[in-house]
């Protein structure tokens, strides 16, 4: 895997600790770190901000943004990690057409802990129970074919161990 630049995408709904996962992974790995919500567009956070859900619509521009990313580095032979929510199969297969060796790795947990993380949060536009609900409905989760399953019980640094450790048995 070291041979060649990789992508990697930290995937999981709001309160998984993708950002902190993801920079902890880019981190340990070497690779460059990006935070998805970072580039979404300002009508995106806008229309999170107030309780509202983004759809497909919404989402289209900001994939094809994070695809374009992917192919960069891919094409700059530079590594990768994203953050993204990436809650549907379809979203995911579009940022694998632009990183085919895409691998990810699925932080999940229960829906009562992922409330409790977004109520300790502070200055973050996504906010609120009703969002969580939404991601929870949209979320099609990655079987272990797609991706690496990891429980956000685990510390931070249990999860980047066992992730490492699978994707040096790839």
């Amino acid at each position: 895997m070291r041979d060649t630049p990789s992508c990697i995408l930290v995937m999981g709904v709001s309160g998984s600790g993708k950002s902190h996962i993801g920079k902890l992974l880019a981190k340990t790995l070497g690779m460059r770190y990006i935070d998805a919500d970072d580039h979404h567009g300002p009508e995106n956070i806008a229309k999170m901000a107030r309780g509202e859900p983004l759809d497909d619509d919404d989402r289209r521009e900001w994939l094809i943004t994070l695809a374009d990313l992917y192919s960069h580095h891919q094409r700059e032979a530079k590594s990768l990690v994203i953050s993204c929510s990436a809650l549907k199969r379809d979203y995911r297969d579009r940022l694998r057409q632009a990183a085919p060796q895409l691998k990810i790795l699925y932080l999940h947990g229960s829906r009562e802990l992922l409330l409790k993380r977004l109520g300790n949060r502070r200055a973050h536009f996504f906010a609120g129970e009703h969002m969580l609900n939404s991601q929870l409905a949209t979320l099609e989760p990655p079987d272990e074919t797609e991706a690496f399953r990891c429980d956000i019980r685990l510390t931070p640094r249990e999860i980047v161990a066992a992730f490492s450790r699978h994707l040096a048995s790839c």
